[in-house]
């Protein structure tokens, strides 16, 4: 399956709609996703990994990377609709307390405030 990244910018949030596996080979495309949302004064994303079925150590490296960034500039990065093995993921690796993760892209624009 091919990565496709959505981008729509939501009550001042940029909502980035990842469909695909993020891995090896396609982490590189969302890590410049990343880099060209998370600048200037844009510091507050939302990824929705709702149709993410499969992402690898790299793909998470990514996220990370791109959370550094935004709390660099004042802002966050919010994860929204990580399936069971994501969520599975984060918490093996410790990550579910770097992130705040939501259950959809509403919810997280909700949080905005608590986060």
């Amino acid at each position: 399956m091919t990565l496709r990244i959505d981008h729509d910018v939501r009550d001042g949030v940029d909502v980035l709609t990842v469909h695909g596996d993020v891995d090896l080979y396609s982490a590189p495309a969302l890590r410049q996703r990343l880099l060209d949302v998370i600048g200037e004064d844009r510091h507050d994303v939302v990824v929705d990994l709702a149709h993410v079925p499969f992402i690898d150590s790299l793909g998470l490296g990514v996220l990370v990377g791109g959370l550094r960034r935004a709390r660099s500039g004042g802002g966050d990065l919010r994860l929204a609709g990580p399936n069971e093995l994501t969520t599975r993921v984060l918490r093996a690796t410790g990550l579910t307390t770097a992130f705040h993760i939501h259950p959809d892209v509403d919810t997280a624009l909700e949080h905005r405030s608590a986060s």
